[in-house]
């Protein structure tokens, strides 16, 4: 019997408990995944986790949050001092799936952006955000997966897409409590809105508008995804397509209950996640 060294298992040890205080819908995407590819995933998500929180905590100053960023960028490469405990299960991660290492680096890129919160003018430049934070994401993902056709790389990229759109969506009233819009200003005003209405938490008919214009384009990034899975890949992707069907009950709620997201956070039942898991293992 092998056994891994200490410095894993604590890296190990570490991820999982990040992803537990998370209580990510992660967790049961990931539920009857091989162990060792269950284990690298965790990693791989608790390494987002803390790119994001580094980025997102308030009280540390920006230059503090550049560096640990920068940490993180060199650790990637190979051990640093003073290092989080979980790069060292980062880095053989990347190594046994062949993971290019700019991939994670563009995830920092792209964490880095929100050190200092800015507005994205057009949807384009939204999209470019979303790529780094939630495309590359699945980029890698799939990588862990496993899977044997190329075609996978759209999907990955188009459901990446499509998560981040419901996500925004679904925080836009957690967002502007801390001074934050995520909805692309010219489709603000294209609804006869501005930035102070949004962070008032004005909502009203063309609110409902907005969020429905928004709730479209995460829909047509829901289909593109679904168009691009290979047939041959569905069972390795199930994760990911659990991921899809859950986040897709999310915007089904929204939807119907009108986009109150500056009432309430809109979730689904464990029961609910984990029918959609054994169906998304069953397709």
């Amino acid at each position: 019997m092998t056994t891994q060294p200490a410095t894993a298992c604590v890296s190990q040890d570490a991820a999982a408990d990040i992803a537990r205080r998370a209580r990510s819908n992660l967790a049961f995407a990931l539920f009857g995944m091989p162990p060792e590819r269950r284990r690298d995933m965790i990693t791989f998500y608790a390494f987002c986790r803390l790119a994001d929180d580094i980025a997102d905590e308030t009280g540390r100053p920006a230059e503090e949050k550049q560096r640990l960023l920068d940490q993180w960028s060199a650790a990637l490469s190979g051990p640093v001092a003073g290092e989080h405990p979980l790069a060292a299960a980062m880095r053989e991660t990347c190594a046994r799936y062949g993971i290019d290492p700019a991939l994670p680096q563009e995830i920092l890129e792209g964490v880095a952006m929100d050190i200092h919160p800015r507005r994205f003018d057009t949807i384009a430049a939204l999209e470019s955000y979303s790529h780094k934070v939630a495309s590359v994401v699945g980029l890698v993902s799939i990588e862990i997966f496993g899977y044997s056709n190329p075609g996978c790389r759209d999907y990955a990229k188009s459901l990446g897409l499509a998560l981040q759109w419901t996500n925004i969506m679904r925080d836009v009233g957690e967002d502007a409590a801390n001074e934050r819009i995520y909805l692309p200003t010219e489709e603000i005003a294209r609804h006869g809105l501005n930035e102070s209405e949004i962070l008032g938490r004005v909502h009203d008919e063309r609110f409902t508008a907005l969020m429905q214009a928004i709730d479209r384009h995460a829909d047509g990034h829901y289909q593109q995804a679904m168009a691009s899975l290979p047939a041959t890949d569905r069972r390795s992707m199930a994760p990911a397509e659990a991921m899809r069907m859950i986040y897709q009950a999310i915007a089904t709620r929204m939807r119907r209950d009108g986009y109150r997201v500056f009432e309430k956070r809109y979730r689904i039942s464990k029961a609910r996640k984990f029918w959609l898991l054994a169906r998304a293992r069953l397709l």
